[in-house]
């Protein structure tokens, strides 16, 4: 498959007076897979649409390959999409359904039959052709509107949050497989989700969206570590987030007055956002914090704590289950080294 270049630039929209999409660019390389991932309302299915064709931008450009598209229709924009409800004709068997997009660009039936059996093996549904939709699982319907969408060749794949009608155990699972698909056929791919355990399995980069503006876009784990922002690191993973002074050299003072040592080359007296993830407190470091248990949550692999601390600071803390898990009201002690802690601009 010939995968393509998307560049989005300056895209506005707005329903009435809600800004749904306020001056968005972004530029997805030949081959990535670029997660758009946000709560509802923030603009990640409209600026879906955007590309797909389905909603037209008030201003700014929709290029690939470095093309104008912006005035296309859906029909001619050669890009595949699959959606959370599957979208499947009820009435026509899997193999009819898969075709059915090749017939609307007058395929050759030899051709057809070619694509269509080779798009059931990619997604391991050879076999299935004569069933119809109804007699299919969720995650075998979903599979079907995946060959669908790749069988006539895509430049662009649009994925719109098509795991979340499925169980967790059957969404890890064709999480896996649409990424392994999808690296295989070399496919430039967007990926809309509001979860982000979804995101970071998938993706070459994520773009976090909040109020119709891209806030952060960078890798996986650039994300996770370094987040831009309030919203970023609340909502990408657990966290706890305090705002602070910068009151020395390596030294931040929270809004409570507790003091924290941490690394920072910042200037005296600027603001500064303080992150911990919970994963990162250990029975040491270099900021001790003693406190109170207030919930002890047993996850398997993990033991969920939350602490409320002499100094005021309520703590989200995740510890290795190993042991009992604490008692609420037990007193513990943790720690969090200074090299652990992630500074944001505020």
């Amino acid at each position: 498959m010939a995968s393509a270049e998307l560049r989005l630039e300056g895209i506005g929209k707005r329903f009435g007076e809600v800004v749904a999409l306020d001056n968005v660019s972004l530029v997805v390389e030949r081959g990535e897979l670029v997660t758009i991932l946000g709560p509802s309302g923030s603009g990640k299915t409209t600026l879906l649409k955007v590309v797909a064709g389905f909603e037209s931008p008030d201003h700014g450009s929709v290029k690939v390959d470095g093309v104008e598209i912006a005035s296309l229709p859906p029909a001619k924009r050669n890009i595949g999409m699959m959606f959370q409800n599957y979208a499947l004709f009820p009435h026509l068997n899997v193999r009819k359904n898969v075709a059915f997009s090749l017939e609307m660009r007058n395929t050759e039936k030899g051709e057809i039959d070619r694509r269509v059996t080779d798009a059931l093996e990619l997604v391991e549904l050879a076999g299935y052709d004569e069933r119809l939709p109804r007699q299919l699982s969720g995650g075998q319907q979903q599979r079907v509107a995946l060959a669908r969408a790749i069988v006539f060749n895509p430049r662009l794949l649009l994925l719109d949050e098509p795991f979340g009608a499925l169980d967790r155990k059957l969404r890890e699972t064709l999480q896996l497989e649409v990424r392994r698909l999808q690296q295989r056929l070399g496919l430039t791919t967007i990926f809309i989700t509001h979860d982000q355990e979804e995101a970071l399995v998938l993706s070459d980069r994520i773009a976090v969206m909040s109020k119709g503006a891209i806030q952060q876009i960078a890798t996986r784990a650039e994300i996770y570590e370094r987040p831009v922002n309030d919203f970023v690191a609340d909502f990408v993973g657990e966290s706890n987030i305090f705002h602070g002074v910068v009151s020395a050299r390596n030294t931040v003072t929270l809004d409570n007055g507790r003091m924290l040592q941490v690394k920072s080359d910042a200037t005296p007296g600027k603001r500064l956002g303080v992150l911990m993830r919970p994963e990162r407190f250990s029975s040491s470091g270099a900021n001790v914090f003693a406190g109170e248990v207030l919930d002890a949550i047993y996850l398997g692999a993990s033991f969920k704590l939350r602490l409320r601390c002499e100094s005021g600071i309520e703590l989200l803390v995740r510890q290795p289950a190993r042991g009992k898990l604490p008692m609420v009201a037990q007193r513990l002690t943790v720690g969090i080294d200074a090299d652990e802690l992630h500074l944001f601009d505020l």
